[in-house]
């Protein structure tokens, strides 16, 4: 945080699909330079590949939360799929984790379930940069700009998942400097997921529930 600077609230800044050793690394370094913390929804077997990334972002105060095994959406699995995929990704992930995002933002009553026997928060978000798209860092500030509000949780990737119309994510970095500098001229402090007030949005904001009880598809 700069000398001199008070927060009146904190927005989450959060990151899927990785580690990746190259834009994980990055987007940490640009996060340091920043000092503002994140939390990262890892999936499984990259976390397995690269757990010193683990390390170090939790030596530097972010979250890490569970994001999947397989990047399947949970609508698309039967209920023991979803709880295998939790059960064998969550236990490669050495140390606490407390937060879970669902592939897609995508949550089933099994979903919950599930969630709930391991003790994790779902967590969905409030301000998509839709970064996987192929657009520069000032297109993506001015899609969240809008939603930058207290208590906003962010949607970025810092791995190139399944969908993804991109080869890499140099835009995503690009963006987080100015993020946190927007940020913190609302009096707002990227902090980790924990820091923000309850309840927490669960899933996908475009995956609702219709009056009929049918689940909307979402655009991505």
């Amino acid at each position: 945080m700069q000398p001199g600077y008070r927060s009146t609230g904190y927005i989450a800044l959060t990151f899927d699909d990785g580690p990746d050793p190259v834009w994980t690394l990055l987007g940490l370094d640009a996060l340091a330079e920043a000092r503002a913390l994140a939390t990262f929804f890892v999936i499984a077997p990259q976390a397995r590949r690269h757990p010193a990334l683990l390390a170090r972002m939790r030596a530097e105060g972010h979250d890490v939360g569970f994001h999947c095994t397989q990047h399947v959406r949970h609508d698309a699995m039967a209920p023991g799929e979803i709880e295998a995929d939790l059960t064998s990704g969550v236990q490669a992930l050495s140390g606490s984790v407390r937060f879970l995002r669902t592939p897609w933002g995508f949550v089933t009553p099994a979903t919950k379930d599930v969630a709930r026997k391991h003790r994790l928060t779902l967590v969905g978000w409030t301000a998509d940069t839709e970064d996987w798209r192929d657009g520069s860092a000032d297109e993506m500030l001015a899609r969240v700009e809008g939603n930058l509000l207290p208590g906003a949780i962010v949607l970025m990737h810092d791995g190139v998942g399944p969908g993804a119309t991109r080869d890499g994510c140099a835009e995503t970095v690009d963006v987080i400097s100015p993020l946190v500098s927007m940020a913190r001229s609302r009096s707002l402090e990227p902090g980790p997921l924990h820091e923000l007030s309850r309840p927490l949005p669960d899933r996908n904001p475009d995956y609702a529930v219709s009056k009929i009880g049918l689940e909307r598809r979402p655009r991505v």
